[in-house]
């Protein structure tokens, strides 16, 4: 298994599971949407402006990539994508949900913990086109705005239907 992390990475992901804010790290404490013993949902610091609620789903352990997942790991993770799908077309008014998971460089992968997004889609909402122009459509969300998205998922996130 081949790993891409660089030599002392610091994880921003492993920091917002930790509790801790940290001044490389966009996310804060007030965009977690869910944290259980396994898991924790936040709202990305970054978004596309049609598409404002983008959510990341990680495990609270280190795992780099889908391939270090354990299985009943991904199992318990596509249980949450399937409960915050419903979620965000509840609170969002969305019509649908982008789910994305990118591996090793090749695949697009960024930061080097395992994450699954979970975007919301509305018609029209040009997610492709934006997607293709991304230096100029992905744009930081300001935190007071990811921590008003963040309340009104986890008012209808429903984990008993998990």
């Amino acid at each position: 298994m081949a790993f891409h992390a660089p030599v002392n990475y610091l994880c921003p992901f492993c920091l917002v599971v930790h509790g801790q804010e940290h001044a490389q790290v966009y996310t804060r404490q007030t965009d977690i949407v869910y944290r259980d013993r396994d898991l924790t949902v936040f709202i990305c610091s970054h978004q596309f402006p049609t598409n404002h609620g983008h959510t990341l789903i990680v495990p609270n352990s280190h795992y780099e990539n889908l391939y270090d997942l354990p299985t009943a790991l991904g199992q318990q993770i596509l249980s949450l994508t399937r409960a915050l799908g419903l979620a965000m077309k509840a609170a969002l008014g969305c019509a649908g949900v982008t789910v994305w998971q990118s591996n090793e460089p090749v695949g697009d992968q960024t930061v080097w913990h395992y994450h699954i997004h979970v975007i919301p889609r509305f018609p029209n909402d040009a997610y492709l086109q934006q997607l293709a122009d991304l230096e100029h459509t992905y744009h930081e969300l300001p935190p007071e705005l990811r921590a008003a998205y963040a309340e009104r998922l986890q008012h209808k996130l429903r984990i008993n239907e998990v």
